[in-house]
Formats: structure tokens, C-alpha cells, sequence
């Protein structure tokens, strides 16, 4: 009996040797992969969380700049402080801007901006992101460098805020967004969910998979234990890392982080400039590439010489007042806009934290 089962065996390998192999090494690299993934999403996941962002500059850096403040709402309801920069003549202004600063800092890092804006006739808003300055913080959030769907619920809170305003005085809700960093990916988020922003200026701009990817090949050299963990891998496998990465950090923090990249593919002919550092070594410059070459026209890309991130403005302070008022005197006060519908999907990101 046991030799007939045994020469059953082997007749059957015998026949089928070639898919039996096949099996065996799909199983393997499955496996194989099934433990890269556990080890190194891990690691990857600690570091989506917890690595620093570059300093945010101080207010000894700009200085003050005052303006009428007020107190409004996200779309979630959480309250939060914003500051109305007028024009000289605010009823002959030239458009109406809206500032989203970057991560750890607050609405009054608009002063390196704001300046040359006004003297130009526009008018600026510039508002604190929750947990940041002086707008409430949500109780048990721990917001981090990444855009999620809580800032973007504030960032639409702003939008919607602003042209209610400039439309019970009378004035044109046109507005373009002015957005640094981690607000400049919420600039481009916000643009898809609201028809009343015109044009986009988005300064060190980054989408979350893409940095994630950057981040993890960067330091998959220094934890990987073996070289074929890091090597040689095509891009499906570092997008399937970053989606895992992204999907464990949305369980732990309670957030979505909404994807620019894909974003930028939807927004169709909203003009947008994108500005970066060509020392940038946080955020690659080549990942500014990437959002440019994913938007539609009209675009435009600056990369800013001896520029670290968020410092074009410091590196060359004439030629980028010069660059960001002629784009809006084109694509916000001269241009007539695209009025676009609004994504009901878009518009829901403020309710809820998944």
C-alpha cells in the first residue's frame, strides 16, 4: 500500500515537476515577501510618524504683521483663529488670497508673503490650522507633517468662510490659495472641493506616498539587515510598501491622508505655480517634478537656486515677490476663472476621522 502511494508520487511529480516549481517559488517569494512586509512596513510606520520636520521659522524671523482677527469653523466644527491682511482699497482689490501655512508654525509665518501681495491690491487671509497658534486643538489629535482630512476639513472651512465674507460686502468671491509645505498639498486638495479658488501657488508642495516611498528607499539602507531587501525592487513593490505604510497610519492616528499626486491627475484647468527649493533635502526636488508633470496646464514650475525647503522666499526674495504676483495678476485678478462642481466626496472629508 505504502509503495503504491509512494510511486504514485513520484509519477505525479514526474508529470508536473514544472508547475510543482513554479508553486514552490511563488509560495517563497510570497513568504519572503509576507516578512519584508512585516519587518519593514514597521520600521517605515515609526518613521511616517515620528520623523521631525525642518524648523519652522520663528516670529523673531518675520516679525509681526497685524490685521483684523477673527474666529470661524472648519467643516467639522472646530473652531479656529484667522487675521484679514486688507488691501489699501479693499473694494477695488484685485482678488483675495488665502494663506495655509506649513506644519508648526502659524498664521503669521504669512508675513514673508503677505507684503508684496498687498502693495500689489490683493487682499490675504491667513488662518491657524488646528492644534497650531491660536485655533482649538482637537483633544487626543497629534497632528503630524502629513496633509490629512482634518486640515483639509479646516482649509475648506477658510475657503467657505472667505467668500461667505467677500460676498455680504458686496465684493467677488475669486480667490486664489498660497499655500507652504504641508499647506501646499492642502492647497491642492482644497482646490478639487471648492469652485470659488481661481489659482494655486504652492510652495515645497509633496504628496504623502511619494515622500513615504522617497523616505523608506532613503533609509532602507540603514535598517535592512540584507541587500535584497532594498535592491532591485521594481515600483510596484515600493508602492505597495507605501500603501501599507499609509494604511497602518490611518488606523493609528485616525486620519486619512488623501493622496495630492492622484488629486493633481482631477484638477483640470485650475492654473497652479509650484515653487521649490533646489537644496531642498527634505522634500526631493525630483518630487516636484512628479506634481508638476501630474497637473494639467496651464503650470508652471520654479526651482529656486540654493534654495533649502521653504526658504525661496529668503533665498530670493525680489524674484519670487516678482514671480507669485504675476501669476495671480494673470491667472486670479485678469483671468476669468473655471467655475467647477463640487465634489460631493471631496466636501464629506471634514465629518468624521476616517
Amino acid at each position: 500500500m505504502v509503495a503504491t502511494v509512494l510511486q504514485t508520487i513520484r509519477h505525479f511529480i514526474g508529470y508536473n515537476w514544472a508547475a510543482l516549481a513554479i508553486t514552490l517559488t511563488c509560495v517563497s517569494l510570497g513568504v519572503w515577501f509576507a516578512l519584508v512586509l512585516a519587518r519593514y512596513v514597521g520600521i517605515a510606520l515609526n518613521l511616517f510618524l515620528d520623523t521631525t520636520a525642518p524648523l519652522s521659522p520663528g516670529p523673531a524671523a518675520y516679525g509681526r504683521i497685524h490685521g483684523d482677527t477673527v474666529r470661524f469653523h472648519s467643516l467639522d466644527g472646530t473652531p479656529l483663529a484667522g487675521m484679514w491682511l486688507w488691501a489699501p482699497d479693499r473694494r477695488a482689490s484685485r482678488g483675495t488670497v488665502v494663506f495655509l501655512h506649513e506644519f508648526g508654525c502659524d498664521r503669521y509665518s504669512c508675513v514673508r508673503y503677505a507684503r508684496p501681495l498687498l502693495r500689489a491690491g490683493y487682499n490675504l487671509f491667513a488662518f491657524d490650522f488646528r492644534n497650531h497658534g491660536a485655533s482649538t486643538e482637537t483633544e487626543g489629535y497629534r497632528p503630524l507633517q502629513w496633509a490629512s482630512n482634518r486640515e483639509l476639513a479646516d482649509a475648506l472651512g477658510a475657503t467657505a468662510y472667505v467668500a461667505q465674507r467677500l460676498i455680504d460686502e458686496g465684493l467677488p468671491a475669486r480667490l486664489g490659495l498660497f499655500g507652504i509645505s504641508r499647506g501646499a498639498a492642502l492647497a491642492v486638495l482644497a482646490a478639487e472641493a471648492d469652485p470659488n479658488v481661481r489659482a494655486l501657488i504652492c510652495d515645497g508642495a509633496f504628496s504623502t506616498e511619494a515622500v513615504c516611498i522617497s523616505m523608506m528607499k532613503r533609509w532602507a539602507r540603514i535598517f535592512a539587515r540584507i541587500r535584497l531587501a532594498y535592491e532591485n525592487h521594481p515600483p510596484f513593490f515600493w508602492r505597495m510598501m507605501a500603501w501599507a505604510v499609509i494604511k497602518r497610519a490611518q488606523c493609528r492616528t485616525g486620519c486619512r491622508y488623501p493622496s495630492v499626486q492622484r488629486c493633481l491627475r482631477r484638477l483640470r484647468r485650475t492654473p497652479i505655480f509650484f515653487i521649490h527649493g533646489r537644496r531642498d533635502s527634505y522634500i526631493d526636488p525630483a518630487l516636484a517634478r512628479v506634481l508638476h508633470a501630474a497637473a494639467a496646464p496651464p503650470k508652471r514650475l520654479w526651482l529656486v537656486h540654493g534654495a533649502r525647503h521653504n526658504q525661496a522666499a529668503v533665498v530670493a526674495p525680489e524674484a519670487y515677490a516678482r514671480r507669485t504676483i504675476s501669476f495671480f495678476d494673470r491667472y486670479l485678478a485678469d483671468g476669468p476663472g473655471v467655475a467647477k462642481k463640487r465634489p460631493r466626496r471631496a466636501m464629506a472629508v471634514g465629518a468624521g476621522g476616517r
